[in-house]
């Protein structure tokens, strides 16, 4: 059998680096290809065992299995054939509403409805694209990935405020500040129902579903999830939903409504969460039609991150902000408000 000519030969692929994540100090051992369905937005579990046998995941530099157990400080990178779609970020001349800024930081009130980050199906109108549009050369460093200031951030539908790092010493104090938890954050939320008791914890360690992979759920088994902690108050009784004043002690993806589905009092009109049909009351005539204007008045959950507090990385000052509830959160409430108003009113009479 003759050879094959060398210049018939396929040219070798080039692999770009997508992904490079260094295992936390305290990780328990953990199958790979579960560790990176938690890690990676968008993937299953299928196509991590996929991108395995392809040799795109290694670990320290090695090909693994998918059966391999991940270790504390083990640096894995996911490599695909083509370069990331989210190292071309298109800066646009969108406007941001800018509550305080210097020159080491700025605080933002984000919309309802704005993308924080470029990702799958939202790669144009997000926050970062107004970020890299307003403002130069902001630091850029989480796991490898281009993300211009942010140290953290809040869902696409929730509404409130979020801080940007514009120096790298800005963006690893203030890293550390999350990591370390001494950042106060407070979130505004409707639930469905009156929590019990009306003030109180939400705990557990907090994950994917495994039948919906955007959604998140909370497990107690430490393998399946990150610690979650959720302090709450009851700030007002509204008959069938509630003005629940919520503090993140740590800060984990969809932590708020995930934890309020868990104890059973979803947040108002979260789809994800099952909060956007009539979960308390009898969904018939008056009724029914108050709650659906409702919805149209707020068409998304019911959550606002009302204040944020931290310290200033270069003058060690305590900063505290606080920000009004958006128009659409607070007609919902509002609506809410007169009938119990009315309903005191009538039973007076």
């Amino acid at each position: 059998m003759l050879a094959e000519p060398e210049d018939e030969l396929p040219e070798e692929e080039e692999l770009y680096e997508h992904h490079r994540i260094v295992v936390d100090k305290g990780q328990s051992l953990l199958r790979i290809d579960r560790f990176l369905m938690d890690r990676l937005q968008n993937a299953t579990r299928t196509k991590i065992q996929t991108a395995i046998d392809a040799e795109s995941v290694r670990v320290n530099d090695k090909l693994i299995k998918a059966s391999y157990k991940i270790k504390p400080l083990d640096v894995i990178t996911v490599s695909l054939a083509h370069p990331p779609r989210e190292t071309d970020i298109k800066p646009e001349n969108i406007p941001l509403n800018i509550v305080f800024e210097d020159d080491d930081l700025l605080v933002l009130n984000k919309p309802a409805g704005m993308v924080v980050h470029p990702a799958h199906g939202n790669w144009d109108g997000t926050l970062v694209n107004a970020l890299v549009y307003h403002f130069q050369n902001l630091p850029t460093s989480r796991n490898g990935e281009i993300r211009p200031g942010l140290v953290h951030r809040i869902d696409k539908d929730t509404s409130g405020l979020m801080v940007i790092a514009k120096t790298e010493f800005a963006m690893t104090h203030l890293a550390r500040q999350f990591f370390e938890h001494t950042i106060e954050r407070t979130y505004n939320a409707i639930t469905w129902g009156i929590p019990k008791p009306s003030a109180g914890t939400i705990t557990g360690y907090i994950g994917r579903a495994l039948r919906d992979r955007k959604m998140q759920v909370i497990y107690d088994d430490e393998t399946k999830g990150k610690w979650a902690v959720t302090h709450y108050t009851t700030l007002e009784e509204l008959g069938h939903v509630a003005l629940v004043q919520c503090k993140l002690e740590t800060g984990r993806t969809h932590q708020i409504r995930a934890h309020f589905k868990h104890i059973g009092n979803p947040l108002f009109n979260d789809a994800m969460y099952g909060g956007d049909r009539i979960l308390r009351g009898t969904p018939v005539g008056s009724y029914k039609s108050f709650v659906e204007n409702a919805f149209k008045l707020l068409p998304r959950q019911a959550l606002h991150a009302k204040s944020l507090g931290f310290e200033h990385p270069r003058t060690r000052e305590w900063l505290q902000f606080d920000s009004a509830l958006p128009a659409d959160f607070q007609a919902a409430l509002t609506k809410w408000q007169n009938k119990i108003i009315n309903r005191s009113a009538s039973a007076d009479e």
